[in-house]
């Protein structure tokens, strides 16, 4: 039996490859909601203005003077280190300082351990980070 099997084995290897050359078409066979899905994956990723990562906030405040707040805490961070990005940002009734662009939590991390005794109330959070520049 074993001697059969071993005997026919090349041959019908030889079969199949001779009749793909034959029809040199491949035909597909899928749900139509497959392409739907790929296209609105698509059109999200176009909305979307960067991915998924990791920013540290230092400031987090509603109410009397938090604008001025705010914007001394973001002012001061980017005297600091102005070459890590910062993010000022109002969503009734809170102001927000993000900082960073970490695609990591170990990178987040990281930094937080850098700046920690000039915002002892820094934590990390989740959050659309821009794309990182690419240099050629």
């Amino acid at each position: 039996m074993m001697l059969i099997f071993l005997f026919l084995f090349p041959f019908s290897s030889l079969l199949s490859q001779e009749a793909a050359k034959d029809s040199g078409n491949i035909q597909i066979i899928q749900d139509e909601k497959v392409d739907l899905l790929v296209t609105r994956h698509i059109q999200i990723n176009q909305i979307r203005k960067g991915i998924d990562g990791y920013r540290i906030q230092l400031f987090f405040d509603s109410g009397t003077n938090s604008k001025i707040k705010a914007r001394s805490v973001y002012d001061n961070f980017l005297v600091k280190y102005a070459n890590v990005g910062a993010y000022l940002t109002f969503k009734a009734p809170n102001y927000k300082v993000r900082v960073g662009d970490f695609r990591t939590k170990l990178d987040a991390q990281r930094f937080l351990n850098e700046i920690i005794a000039d915002y002892p109330n820094a934590w990390i959070i989740e959050d659309q980070i821009n794309l990182p520049k690419v240099e050629y």
